[in-house]
């Protein structure tokens, strides 16, 4: 996958994450962070909990969404160096 193709669909999905964020649908916003993480290659994937409880959704995604974050720019940065 090249950077622009990386680029536009992670926009995609940070929309959709804040879009769901925004109105509250936690659990929603934890399935995007989810298929986010799915993007990258196995060596930058986080090792998410499961989210077993709705009511959980919103510490899972605060405690994560830094992590993926970053795990995002680390992959970036080596397709720009390809």
């Amino acid at each position: 996958m090249s950077l622009q193709e990386f680029d536009a669909l992670i926009d995609r999905m940070k929309l959709a994450y804040e879009y769901a964020e925004n109105l509250g649908q936690y659990v929603e916003a934890a399935k995007v962070l989810y298929q986010m993480n799915d993007q990258l290659p196995d060596d930058l994937q986080l090792i998410l909990d499961d989210l077993e409880n709705p009511e959980s959704a919103k510490s899972f995604i605060i405690k994560y969404n830094n992590e993926l974050k970053s795990a995002i720019v680390n992959y970036r940065q080596r397709l720009m160096n390809f």
